[in-house]
C-alpha cells in the first residue's frame, strides 16, 4: 500500500518526458536498427571483444546529452528519481544492448551508486570517473561455488588485514561484467571479521580489487542456457592470495550488507523496468506474429484460446508495470528501508510474469519461436535467469511474508 497519504502521479515533468522522447527516439533510429549489427561484431570479434558498434552508439548518445541518466539523489546523473527513471528502464528494456549505449548497464550503475554513496574522494577519481565517462566497465562479485548464496552470510571468500593490505582469497562465480575486456575494477564482498559469534550481518565488507591484480583466476566463463552472454559474461574467478591497498575498503570493515542494501534496491527497480520493456517487446511480437500466420482458415491470434492468452499478457504487464512503479515512488517519497516489502514484491512478480509472457510468444512463433531466427529465446534464458539473480524469489517471498505476518505480532511476542 501507498504510506503517508502519497499519491503517484503519472505526468512527469515537462523536461523529463522531451528526455524520455529524445531516449525513446534514439533507441528507435539508432540501437534497434544495430542490434544485429552488435552481435554479428560480437562473434567476428572473437566473443570477448568490444563491438565497434557499440562505442560509435555510445559516443552518438553522449553527445545527446542521453548519458549517465541513472543517479538519483546526485548532481552527477539527470536529477531523476527512481519513479520517473523507471519509464526510461523501461524503454532501454526494449533492447538487450540499450542501457549500456546510455552508460545505464547493470553492474556498473549499482557500482557507481556505491562509490557515489560510500567511496572515499580517492576512490571516486581512481573508479567512479572513468565509469561515469563510459571510459571502463566493473564487476560485483558475491555469489560463490561452494556455499548456498541465497543466504548471504553464507559468504566464505575472505580478506585479511597485514600491515598496510589486505589479503584476499575465495571463489567467486556469476560475476557478471568480469569477461568485458574494459573491465578494470570489481566490488567484492567476503568475510573480514573471522569470529563466528560475531553479528552475522556485521562480519561482512566490500573492497575494491583491480581485475588485473596478481592472483586472480578466470576459472570459467559461466553459460545461461548455452549462451555467454559475451562480451559482458559472467565469470568463475578464483582469488588466491590477492593483495589490495588498505584504502581499497568501502566504508569500513563489517559495512557490506549495509551497502548491499543501499546499491540492490535501486537495482532491482531497474532490473523490473526492463523486464516490463523486454515484455512489451514479446507482447508486440506475439501480435504480429499471431496476424500474420495463418491456421485452419484463420489468422493463429484467433485460434487455442490465443485471445485469452494475448489479454492477459497485456492485463499482467499493466499489473506488473504499476507494482514497479509504486515501488519506486515509495522509494522516493518514504525510503528503501519502508519500501523494502514492494521491492521484494516486485523482484518475484516481474520476472516470473515476463516469463510467462516470453512462453506465450514462443509458442505463437512454432518453432522459429525457439530457433535463432527469432531473440525469443535469449529473452527467455535471460529472464529466467532474472529469477535467480539479485537472490531468488523464494528469498523474496519470504521476505514479503515475515513482513505480512510481523503485522499481526505484538511487540511484546
Amino acid at each position: 500500500m501507498l504510506h503517508l497519504g502519497q499519491k503517484m502521479k503519472f505526468e512527469l515533468k515537462s523536461e523529463t518526458a522531451e528526455l524520455l522522447e529524445k531516449v525513446k527516439e534514439f533507441i528507435n533510429k539508432e540501437i534497434l536498427p544495430n542490434e544485429t549489427t552488435y552481435y554479428e561484431q560480437t562473434e567476428a570479434g572473437g566473443r570477448w571483444c568490444v563491438p565497434p558498434i557499440m562505442e560509435d552508439m555510445k559516443a552518438k548518445a553522449k553527445k545527446q546529452g542521453l548519458w549517465n541518466l541513472f543517479l538519483p539523489e546526485s548532481d552527477l546523473g539527470a536529477g531523476l528519481t527512481n519513479f520517473e527513471y523507471a519509464f526510461f528502464a523501461e524503454e532501454m528494456g526494449r533492447v538487450g544492448i540499450a542501457s549500456e549505449v546510455f552508460n545505464c548497464s547493470a553492474p556498473d550503475t549499482g557500482n557507481m551508486e556505491v562509490l557515489v554513496r560510500y567511496g572515499t574522494e580517492a576512490q571516486k577519481d581512481e573508479w567512479l570517473t572513468p565509469l561515469l565517462n563510459g571510459e571502463i566497465r566493473s564487476a560485483f562479485g558475491m555469489t560463490e561455488p561452494g556455499v548456498a548464496s541465497s543466504d548471504a552470510t553464507n559468504m566464505e571468500a575472505t580478506a585479511v588485514l597485514d600491515g598496510d593490505e589486505y589479503i584476499i582469497n575465495g571463489e567467486k562465480w556469476w560475476t557478471s561484467g568480469a569477461g568485458d575486456p574494459r573491465c578494470k575494477i570489481i566490488i567484492f564482498m567476503c568475510v573480514t571479521d573471522q569470529d563466528p559469534e560475531s553479528p552475522r550481518h556485521k562480519r561482512h565488507s566490500m573492497i575494491l580489487v583491480p581485475r588485473d591484480s596478481k592472483g586472480i583466476e578466470t576459472r570459467k566463463m559461466m553459460e545461461v542456457f548455452g549462451w555467454d552472454d559475451a562480451p559482458h559474461g559472467h565469470a568463475h574467478l578464483k582469488f588466491e592470495n590477492v593483495k589490495v591497498p588498505k584504502e581499497n575498503m568501502i566504508l569500513g570493515e563489517g559495512r557490506g550488507f549495509e551497502i548491499a542494501q543501499g546499491r540492490l534496491g535501486p537495482g532491482r527497480i531497474h532490473h523490473c523496468m526492463r523486464a516490463i520493456g523486454l515484455g512489451e517487446r514479446t507482447l508486440e511480437m506475439m501480435c504480429k506474429r499471431g496476424l500474420s500466420r495463418e491456421a485452419f482458415g484463420k489468422p493463429i491470434a484467433q485460434l487455442g484460446g490465443n485471445f485469452d492468452i494475448i489479454a492477459n499478457s497485456r492485463i499482467e504487464l499493466n499489473m506488473a508495470r504499476l507494482l514497479t512503479l509504486q515501488a519506486a515512488h515509495m522509494m522516493d517519497t518514504v525510503g528503501n528501508k519502508v519500501a523494502a516489502s514492494e521491492i521484494a514484491q516486485i523482484k518475484v512478480a516481474v520476472p516470473n510474469i515476463v516469463c510467462d509472457i516470453i512462453d506465450r510468444a514462443i509458442q505463437i512463433h512454432g518453432g522459429a519461436g525457439v530457433s535463432q531466427v527469432f531473440p525469443l529465446a535469449r529473452f527467455y534464458a535471460g529472464m529466467r535467469t532474472l529469477r535467480l539473480a539479485d537472490g531468488p524469489d523464494e528469498v523474496h517471498r519470504r521476505a514479503v511474508a515475515r513482513f505480512e505476518l510481523g503485522k499481526y505480532f505484538s511487540k511484546d511476542e
